[in-house]
């Protein structure tokens, strides 16, 4: 009998492959999950509105940890179970610092991304044209999105920058660390800023209660920093292939990377596997 009741899948790097979509064998394995019993979830940076185009095919995947844990959604119930906002002084200072330096703002609010139109044509600066055709879907895009925050006063659950440069990053970095937000390095160049001690380990904890899943009972599957945390709170943390190498080093296990259905083997491995 297995000895896991949920596994968790994050997007970029783990369940995408890299043309951005899920293979067949995959999608046949979160199913088969899914029809034995087993809750599968996706643990994720993107919001909402970017895991749209996905919820036809992944319509066994009910429950989404979203924003790196800021915001938490029921598919079936079209509804945010939780979220978590920052407050709005450490909004007004981000945007500040942001303002200094190249770097692009991508702003979540109530699920949905917002930014400066300028910056989303021109992703490729930031180090993120694989991205550019989503966020052209997806983005609420602004003339000046500092000047519509302060004019709306929207509730923001994460904050991601993009840096033009691994230099400017750091920049930033020494700048945001004195505030009170919860930092993950992503992408070549990126930041993501969480309200305080808010991640995809928060969020999973928040689910799993909900659920009434014990956190040993949990498969976590991953391969970057944003999961570093999760990984480690989990029953057992699975590395993709194509993980950083300090992500595979905290792992239990490493699968397949994700051009080669890692995801498929943590599923018939791990999680319905009898001697699990």
């Amino acid at each position: 009998m297995s000895t896991y009741d949920l596994i968790g899948f994050d997007m970029d790097g783990t369940i995408l492959n890299s043309e951005k979509t899920i293979s067949g064998r995959t999608l046949d394995a979160v199913n088969r999950a899914a029809s034995s019993g087993k809750k599968v979830i996706l643990s994720t940076g993107r919001c909402i509105s970017e895991l749209k185009e996905f919820e036809d095919l992944l319509q066994n995947v009910r429950y989404y940890v979203c924003e790196s844990g800021a915001l938490i959604y029921d598919t079936a119930l079209k509804s945010v179970l939780h979220s978590e906002t920052f407050p709005r002084d450490t909004v007004e200072r981000v945007l500040e610092i942001a303002a200094a330096e190249d770097v692009m703002v991508y702003m979540m609010s109530a699920g949905a991304p917002f930014a400066n139109r300028r910056e989303v044509s021109n992703t490729s600066h930031f180090h993120m044209g694989l991205y550019q055709d989503m966020m052209n879907r997806t983005a609420n895009q602004k003339d000046d999105l500092a000047a519509y925050y302060r004019s709306t006063q929207i509730p923001v659950e994460k904050l991601n920058l993009f840096s033009a440069s691994a230099e400017i990053r750091e920049r930033i970095y020494a700048r945001i660390r004195e505030l009170p937000v919860s930092i993950a390095y992503s992408e070549e160049t990126s930041l993501e800023l969480s309200p305080l001690h808010v991640s995809k380990a928060s969020g999973l904890v928040w689910l799993c209660r909900y659920l009434r899943i014990p956190l040993e009972r949990t498969v976590v599957v991953g391969d970057a920093d944003n999961d570093a945390e999760v990984l480690r709170i989990a029953g057992l943390s699975v590395a993709m292939g194509n993980a950083l190498p300090r992500i595979k080093k905290i792992c239990d296990v490493v699968v397949a990377d994700n051009d080669h259905d890692g995801c498929a083997e943590a599923v018939d491995r791990y999680l319905l596997s009898a001697n699990s």
